[in-house]
């Protein structure tokens, strides 16, 4: 029986992410039945084809060439043929550059569909066992330390568990990170997700990075999820030594008022207190213009919290 060829347009189209067994039906009929694949390596994508007796012609199309073959995919789809994008593992367009191709399919008229299927991000929220009602994924942290602690104190007022990649060989330089910024919320990383060696390492941000610390970067592909802020909820272990260290690393990057309500929403600590505790350790630092200035702000501390606690909603 003949494959039915599939409607002009792209469709998006999610491959497995570790086993090969993960694909779907309706994307094995797509990828027989297109005119072509654009894939990010075809030596990866070649070896899912092969495993499936599957001979559609490939184009390699990826961060380093798009711009190039990005026009020539978009003239074959205007032209009416059906294509096919995948990643090289998961969905398509998450933690890759495929979004721009999407919105140009859809600013030139031509029709878009998506085949749903495995994705590294729902995957570790599931084995997590973490709360899944609101997250966000927020893919990649820069790699040099100080870009690294800047966006993990963008995220540590997110009221939702938060979902990261990170390269193994950097996993411990992270968890350092997370662990002063974010301090004992309940945490997992998940590495080789439906692979032979898949495993789950849950615990407290303390205890998962002393693991590493001790232990070592692990290998294989990993994904890490952090529960959200744990709202009138001390942190055990979280003494005056610790809320300092916590908040002189956030102060490093943005103001004493911001670095107070982030710390105090990372730990579930009273924002007044963590404030003024802030205030205190600016003022043992002898920096009193800093002082002065976040005094003006907030009268009486009142008038400080407030403006912090829309953030928090």
């Amino acid at each position: 029986m003949s494959t039915p060829r599939p409607a002009p347009g792209l469709h998006v189209v999610a491959t497995p992410i570790g086993n090969l067994g993960d694909i779907t039906l309706r994307a094995l009929e797509v990828l027989r039945g297109v005119d072509r694949i654009a894939c990010e390596d075809t030596r990866v994508t070649g070896r899912l084809l092969h495993a499936h007796d599957i001979p559609t012609p490939m184009l390699a199309y990826h961060d380093h060439n798009a711009d190039e073959v990005r026009p020539r995919l978009l003239a074959r789809l205007a032209a009416g043929e059906s294509m096919a994008l995948v990643s090289d593992a998961g969905t398509p367009l998450i933690s890759d550059p495929g979004y721009k191709l999407v919105r140009a399919c859809h600013e030139q008229g031509i029709a878009v569909t998506a085949l749903p299927g495995p994705s590294a991000v729902t995957t570790a929220l599931v084995l997590a066992g973490l709360p899944t009602d609101r997250y966000l994924f927020a893919g990649f942290l820069p790699a040099r330390t100080a870009a690294r602690q800047c966006a993990i104190r963008e995220l540590a007022l997110v009221p939702a568990t938060l979902v990261l990649f990170e390269s193994a060989h950097r996993l411990p330089d992270l968890l350092n990170d997370l662990e002063a910024l974010l301090g004992g919320r309940e945490a997992a990383v998940v590495r080789e997700l439906t692979k032979l060696f898949e495993e789950v390492r849950r615990g407290s941000l303390q205890d998962i990075s002393a693991y590493y610390r001790r232990e070592g970067s692990p290998k294989g592909e990993v994904v890490v999820v952090i529960g959200p802020p744990r709202a009138g909820v001390g942190v055990e272990g979280l003494d005056e030594q610790g809320l300092d260290a916590a908040l002189r690393a956030a102060m490093a990057g943005v103001s004493l008022r911001d670095a107070a309500a982030m710390v105090a929403a990372a730990h579930g600590l009273p924002r007044r207190q963590v404030y003024a505790r802030a205030l205190a350790i600016v003022s043992q630092t002898g920096n009193p213009a800093e002082t002065s200035a976040e005094a003006e702000v907030a009268p009486g501390i009142g008038g400080g919290i407030g403006a912090a606690e829309t953030i928090d909603g």
